[in-house]
């Protein structure tokens, strides 16, 4: 396990996965398993990024998210331009590291947020991490790669039985999770706090089956005729564009045949 591999390596273990996906899509996703040789692709996405943004090395890295490795189910989405990943992220099975750190954070009791928000029976997912590479965030690709990995999160979830998912996100995941509709209730009704570098974390609590379904509640509210804003603007592009991706990410079209879902036959128990 390592979340530094070098570049031959994360070149070769690529161009492995790409030669064996279905899909000719320029954007594929997966998801697997802590053991596979594509977790620890995921793993250096995710230390690239959040070292980056957050100054979390391989060090800080390997010390917050090592207890939970062999609960982790990885996402991956890789770019077949470049023969390289664009973006990954991780579930903890169990509730993982959210509910482990959630409770000090936000001055609450863990069994005053499993009554709060009725955990007591059915799956629980930790939606741990989300990592977009920053080449792939300054044009229209980012929203395709964070949609991609938004669906294979979706997908993995329904086909493990997860009922319920918690996560603590920063100020730019939560607010493009919110844009495209995702309803999220922040936990036990907490604030944000500060966490890992970031000054604005949420702990937020949502059942599975309202993340596609409070998207595509929002792409047919973003279909409807556009009320202009205060300031008498419109948005067209912008509003289009988040549609037609809620309604993606919500129903699949588009996205599912280029995900797979390798190496996640062997169900691991809640904890």
């Amino acid at each position: 396990m390592t979340y530094a591999l070098d570049d031959d390596t994360l070149r070769v273990r690529c161009a492995t996965a790409l030669g064996e996906h279905p899909s000719a899509n320029r954007f594929v996703a997966m998801a697997v398993g802590p053991d596979d040789p594509m977790a620890d692709v995921a793993r250096t996405v995710e230390r690239v990024v959040f070292e980056a943004s957050f100054g979390l090395d391989e060090t800080v890295m390997n010390a917050e998210y090592g207890p939970y490795e062999q609960q982790s189910i990885f996402f991956l989405v890789l770019d077949r331009e470049t023969g390289l990943p664009a973006g990954a992220g991780r579930a903890i099975d169990g509730g993982g590291k959210t509910l482990d750190d959630a409770p000090e954070l936000i001055g609450r009791e863990l069994s005053e947020i499993v009554r709060v928000h009725g955990m007591h029976e059915g799956r629980i997912w930790d939606y741990a991490t989300l990592a977009v590479l920053p080449e792939y965030r300054a044009h229209r690709s980012s929203l395709t790669v964070s949609g991609m990995l938004y669906r294979t999160f979706i997908n993995a979830g329904r086909r493990a039985g997860v009922r319920h998912v918690v996560c603590m996100l920063d100020q730019g995941a939560y607010r493009n999770l919110t844009m495209l509709g995702c309803r999220f209730v922040p936990m036990a009704g907490s604030e944000p706090f500060e966490y890992l570098g970031s000054a604005a974390n949420r702990a937020l609590y949502i059942a599975l089956d309202d993340i596609a379904r409070s998207m595509a509640d929002e792409a047919h509210r973003l279909s409807l005729p556009e009320v202009p804003d205060a300031s008498g603007r419109r948005r067209p592009a912008l509003r289009r564009i988040t549609a037609r991706l809620a309604a993606q990410v919500s129903s699949g079209d588009d996205l599912d045949p280029h995900i797979v879902l390798p190496g996640l036959e062997r169900r691991r128990r809640p904890r």
